[in-house]
Order: C-alpha cells, then structure tokens, then sequence
C-alpha cells in the first residue's frame, strides 16, 4: 500500500465526502454489476460485444 493511499484515507477521516457523492459513487457501481449481470446472463446484445482484432 503507497503513502500516497495513506494520505487520501486520511484527508477522507478528516473531510468525509458528502452524502451526494456517496450516492453518486454507489449508482455508479450498482450500474457496472448490473451490466456486468446482464452480460453473464446472455442478455447483452451482440452489437454491444466489442470482438478483438487479429494482427
């Protein structure tokens, strides 16, 4: 772990985000695990799955 972590944590004791951006930051993720279940389930659209290019 970087002292550069330790420095964050501590900024964060000291002023803790506000109750908007905890918010925010959780619908961001609820959005990732639930595209990310969409996708497991076989629901994704084809036209949305980016396929690799062979060099």
């Amino acid at each position: 772990m970087s002292p550069i972590w330790l420095f964050r944590m501590s900024k964060w004791a000291r002023n803790p985000p506000s109750e908007k951006r905890v918010k925010l930051v959780f619908a961001i993720v609820a959005a990732g695990v639930a595209i990310w279940g969409i996708e497991k389930l076989g629901y994704w659209p084809d036209w949305a799955t980016a396929e690799r290019i062979r060099r």
